[in-house]
């Protein structure tokens, strides 16, 4: 049923002012990075919009250096998550063994341990292994995902077994009907958790801080910070454009992924 046209007008109401709340930090910083130090510190509109802030941006740090780095762990990480996600689902649900269910358990368990807890042990096993201020030091210590294999594992679990028998008779093994069955008809939820773990990735912060020392593998978002400084004023115009420039690629993947996300839900209800 229909909402009156009272209520729908309520509603959108409501709605563009929700998303002009949540969206004005944004916007703000948007318009900030092209406007002159002294308009921003002073509170008042820019009197001339400018390009400099982007140009000093890449000038003052290393930028194109350090999204390379992000970008390049965050596609280990999210590959290195879908991978070794999609097979353990595939072992959970497909692979008969004893103690199955209670390893599955006690896998998923691990989720309430926080982030923070585990830090000091992952810092000296890649210390160990030679891996600081390295691109395995800042991605592999993420591969195992306990959320991604939970996920995929829901997924499936749709699956019927009479199909893994079936290939079974006709003599396709494990690894081929996890390729050519398992993964197609697990597409939507491949791509959901590979936006989810890419995003993820990009917006680290504390562990690139701890497993980098010099600028060679550091990630955007510490070339971020090391715009700001205590010694001195602020060119906020510059850290704005620089924040704008980060964000960049996260906004572009959503709106590939929402696409993506649309045509698998599409074609999962026509199935």
């Amino acid at each position: 049923m229909s909402l009156p046209l009272s209520r729908k007008i309520t509603l959108y109401i409501l709605l563009a002012v929700s998303a002009a709340v949540v969206f004005a930090p944004t916007i703000m910083a948007f318009v900030m990075s092209f406007m002159e130090n002294k308009d921003i510190m002073t509170g008042s509109l820019p009197s001339v919009l400018t390009f400099d802030n982007y140009v000093k941006a890449f000038n003052q740090f290393p930028l194109l250096k350090y999204l390379f780095n992000s970008f390049l762990i965050s596609i280990l990480i999210m590959l290195g998550q879908l991978m070794l996600s999609s097979l353990a689902a595939y072992a959970f649900v497909f692979l008969e063994f004893k103690g199955r269910d209670f390893l599955f358990y006690l896998f998923i368990a691990t989720m309430m341990v926080p982030f923070e807890a585990s830090i000091i042990p992952n810092f000296h096993t890649i210390r160990d292994l030679g891996w600081i201020d390295s691109y395995p030091g800042l991605s592999v210590p993420f591969f195992a995902m306990a959320f991604g294999t939970f996920l995929l594992r829901q997924n499936f679990k749709q699956i019927p077994k009479e199909l893994r028998e079936a290939s079974l008779l006709t003599g396709m093994g494990d690894f081929k009907f996890y390729l050519t069955v398992v993964l197609p008809v697990a597409k939507t939820s491949m791509i959901t958790l590979g936006a989810y773990g890419f995003l993820t990735s990009w917006n680290m912060y504390l562990w690139p801080l701890l497993a980098t020392t010099n600028d060679s593998v550091r990630t955007v978002q510490i070339g971020l910070k090391q715009l700001q400084t205590q010694e001195q004023l602020n060119d906020w115009g510059v850290i704005m454009a620089g924040a704008i420039i980060v964000i960049i690629p996260t906004l572009i993947l959503l709106f590939l992924g929402q696409k993506k996300l649309q045509k698998g839900l599409t074609e999962g209800a026509l199935k």
